[in-house]
């Protein structure tokens, strides 16, 4: 379950991170450190996802070997929203390899060190990958919502966890 939370500040930094930046103009002196911050929080997030995916089939093979669940509309409202979420999980960093190959060829980095490009640099392509990365993740929020409301039970829990505070006796 940490790595869930892992993933979820990822998340938070990069929605923030991407609204915030997008908006500077381009002489602001940083931006291009902000751009490539985010892209490297974008690149390890795609890691922890992959890290996560194996983890959750092993999980998946030891339960459903043992016993398959029990199928119901409530089971599968709940498999097709996390489904999505993994989806977008993936389809909102590639559309941003997408969107930074077209632009400009060997500009994304992780930690400074520079990746092997997914795409090739199109100029032509630039606006749709802009729109496609920013509607896909404004879509992705939307999904996180979804699942924020489904779970709110535990959404509660942890915000008391991190709210609560120890009064010492006097």
């Amino acid at each position: 379950m940490s790595i869930h939370w892992w993933m979820f500040y990822c998340y938070i930094i990069l929605f923030m991170g991407g609204a915030f930046m997008s908006r500077l103009p381009r002489e602001v002196f940083g931006r291009n450190l902000l751009y490539d911050f985010h892209k490297s929080v974008g690149v390890l997030t795609m890691a922890l996802l992959t890290w996560r995916i194996l983890t959750l089939l092993q999980v998946w093979w030891k339960k459903y070997t043992k016993r398959l669940p029990k199928y119901s509309s409530q089971w599968m409202q709940k498999v097709a929203l996390h489904t999505s979420l993994y989806i977008f999980m993936y389809a909102v960093p590639i559309s941003g390899f997408f969107f930074s190959n077209s632009f400009q060829s060997n500009n994304v980095r992780f930690l400074g060190v520079t990746l092997p490009d997914l795409f090739p640099q199109n100029s032509d392509l630039v606006d749709l990958g802009r729109n496609i990365h920013f509607w896909l993740a404004y879509t992705f929020l939307a999904f996180i919502i979804l699942h924020t409301i489904e779970q709110f039970k535990v959404v509660k829990g942890f915000w008391r966890r991190i709210t609560k505070r120890k009064i010492k006796p006097s």
